[in-house]
């Protein structure tokens, strides 16, 4: 979302993230999208190791999942509205370093057993992770602020 387009209204940004899930692939493929339909959680727990391995990313390490402000909700917004976090174009920027400088293989050499030990659990973060570095930088280059939605 442009910096011009960040508003604290929550229904507002309620549409704006339900119009971009049902159009996803679309906007998947042109970069301004990504999705973790389920396992948020275990990427957030990859990313906190880096406390232990790079204490100067502590700021960074919890903006790629968690980061952001929580833009509440309405007295008129419809109550099956998903919670919602803002991150705006600073924290996208810091985001997105934290995601260019952090080893994967060390995270995952530090976290993945708790995780899940399996090739194939590492190969889905690893995923996860390259595409978020890869959405975060995008973001970041034209100064964009990311929108957070949880559907339950």
């Amino acid at each position: 979302m442009a910096e011009s387009e960040i508003q604290d209204d929550h229904s507002r940004l309620a549409a704006f993230m339900s119009e971009a899930w049902d159009d996803d692939e679309a906007e998947y493929a042109a970069g301004i999208a990504y999705a973790i339909n389920k396992g948020w959680h275990s990427v957030h727990d990859l990313y906190a190791a880096a406390e232990a391995l790079c204490p100067d990313s502590m700021d960074s390490r919890e903006l790629p999942i968690y980061g952001g402000r929580p833009v509440p909700h309405s007295a008129d917004a419809d109550p099956s509205d998903p919670p919602l976090m803002l991150l705006e174009p600073p924290g996208v920027a810091r985001a997105a370093r934290f995601l260019t400088t952090v080893s994967f293989d060390e995270l995952w050499n530090a976290v993945g057993a708790g995780i899940g030990a399996s090739d194939q659990a590492r190969q889905e973060h690893l995923e996860h992770h390259l595409a978020l570095r890869e959405f975060y930088a995008r973001a970041a280059s034209a100064g964009h602020a990311v929108v957070k939605a949880v559907w339950a």
